[in-house]
C-alpha cells in the first residue's frame, strides 16, 4: 500500500496546479462522455458504426475529429505561451512548464493536427475522386488510425502524469539523453511518435496501393483530380521519409531505456547523428503538409471557376520535382555544424531549387 501511496503521490497526485487542473479537466469530461453515453444508449452505435468502422469515409471524418481536438489542445499550449510573453516579467509560467508547453505545441500542431487533418480529408475524397468503392486495405486503415490516435493519447497523457517532454519540438540530442533529461516527459514523446508514425507510414502504403491499383476504369493517372495527385506524391513522401524517423526514434529510446550510446559523445557517439535523422525526416514532412494543400486550392479554383485546372501537367511535374528536391535539402537545417564548403554549397543550391518547382 506504501508503495502505491508513493507511485500515487510522485505521478498522479499532484500539487502543481497546471497538472491538477489537467487531470481534474479530463477527469470530468471523461465522467460527462461516459454519463452521456450510457444515458442515451450510443455504445453499440459509437463502436459498430465508428471506432470499428472500416469504411473510408467514416474514418477520414474520425481523423478530422481527432485533428480538431489536438487543434484545441495545441491551441491552448499556444494561448500559454502568448500569456507568458505579453508582459515583461510575467510569472505565468515557471521555466520548465515554458519548455514543455513550448515543446508539445511544436509537437501537437504539425504530427498530431495538420498532418491527419489532411489524411482524414484524403481518406473522404481520394477514393470518391478516382471510382473506387473503399481504400485498397480497409481493415488497416482502421488499424492506421487507431495507431495514430494511440499514440497521440501516449504523447498527451504525459502531462497529467507529472511531465511533458521538454527538450523542444525536435528533440535534440544530447538535450534529450538521458544524462541532461531524465524525466519520462521524452520516453512519452519517442513512443508516441513512434506509434502514430506507424500508423502514417501504413496510411501512405494504403493510399498508394489504392490509387494505382483501384482507379476506374479507363482513368490514366494523368486524368485524375489534383487532389488524388497530390494524394499519391504525399504518401511516396510519406513510405519513404517516415523509416528514417522511426529508426531515430528508436536509436533514441534504446540510448534512454537500455544504456546504448548512439547520440552520446563520451561514449562513442554521435550526437548530431539525431539532427541529421531528424531533419532528413523533417524536411520531407513539410511537403507532407503542403502538397495537399496545393491539391486543395487547385480544387476549389477550377470548381468555381468552372475551368479545368490551367497548367495541369505543368503542377503534376511540379509536385513530383518538389517530392524529389524535399530529400535533398535537409542540411540547410545546420550549416553551422562543420559540414565544409562542398556540402553547404551543395544544399544552398537545392534549396534554392526547390523554390522554383514550389513556385510553379
Amino acid at each position: 500500500m506504501a508503495d502505491i501511496l508513493s507511485v500515487l503521490s510522485e505521478y498522479i497526485i499532484t500539487g502543481d496546479p497546471l497538472i491538477l487542473g489537467a487531470q481534474v479537466s479530463i477527469g470530468l469530461a471523461s465522467i460527462a462522455i461516459v454519463a452521456g453515453l450510457t444515458y442515451f444508449k450510443k455504445w453499440k452505435w459509437l463502436f459498430s458504426e465508428w471506432l470499428s468502422s472500416v469504411d473510408h469515409k467514416r474514418i477520414g471524418v474520425m481523423y478530422m475529429i481527432a485533428a480538431i481536438i489536438m487543434l484545441f489542445r495545441g491551441g491552448v499550449d499556444a494561448l500559454m505561451i502568448r500569456t507568458q510573453l505579453a508582459l515583461p516579467g510575467m510569472k505565468f509560467l515557471d521555466a520548465q512548464h515554458y519548455n514543455e508547453v513550448f515543446s508539445t505545441h511544436g509537437v501537437i500542431m504539425i504530427i498530431f493536427m495538420a498532418m491527419p487533418f489532411l489524411l482524414g480529408l484524403m481518406n473522404v475524397v481520394m477514393p470518391l475522386q478516382i471510382g473506387a468503392r473503399d481504400v485498397a486495405f480497409p481493415v488497416l486503415n482502421n488499424l492506421s488510425f487507431w495507431a495514430f490516435f494511440l499514440g497521440a493519447m501516449l504523447f498527451n497523457i504525459s502531462f497529467v502524469v507529472g511531465g511533458s517532454p521538454d527538450a523542444g519540438w525536435t528533440n535534440y540530442a544530447t538535450l534529450a539523453t538521458t544524462p541532461f533529461n531524465a524525466g519520462y516527459g521524452v520516453n512519452f514523446y519517442l513512443l508516441g511518435i513512434q506509434l502514430s508514425g506507424v500508423g502514417t507510414l501504413m496510411t501512405g502504403i494504403n493510399f498508394i496501393v489504392t490509387i494505382m491499383r483501384m482507379r476506374t476504369k479507363g482513368m490514366k493517372l494523368m486524368n485524375m483530380p489534383m487532389f488524388s495527385w497530390t494524394t499519391l506524391i504525399t504518401s511516396l513522401i510519406i513510405i519513404l521519409a517516415f523509416p528514417v524517423l522511426t529508426i531515430a526514434l528508436a536509436l533514441l529510446t534504446f540510448d534512454r531505456l537500455f544504456g546504448t550510446a548512439f547520440f552520446t559523445l563520451a561514449d562513442g557517439g554521435m550526437p548530431m547523428m539525431w539532427a541529421n535523422l531528424f531533419w532528413v525526416w523533417g524536411h520531407p514532412e513539410v511537403y507532407i503538409v503542403a502538397i495537399p494543400a496545393f491539391g486543395i486550392f487547385s480544387e476549389i479554383i477550377a470548381t468555381f471557376s468552372r475551368k479545368r485546372l490551367f497548367g495541369y501537367n505543368a503542377m503534376v511535374g511540379s509536385i513530383v520535382v518538389i517530392s524529389f528536391l524535399s530529400f535533398l535539402v535537409w542540411v540547410h537545417h545546420f550549416f553551422t555544424m562543420g559540414n565544409g564548403t562542398a556540402v553547404n554549397s551543395a544544399f544552398s543550391i537545392t534549396t534554392m531549387l526547390i523554390s522554383i518547382p514550389t513556385g510553379v
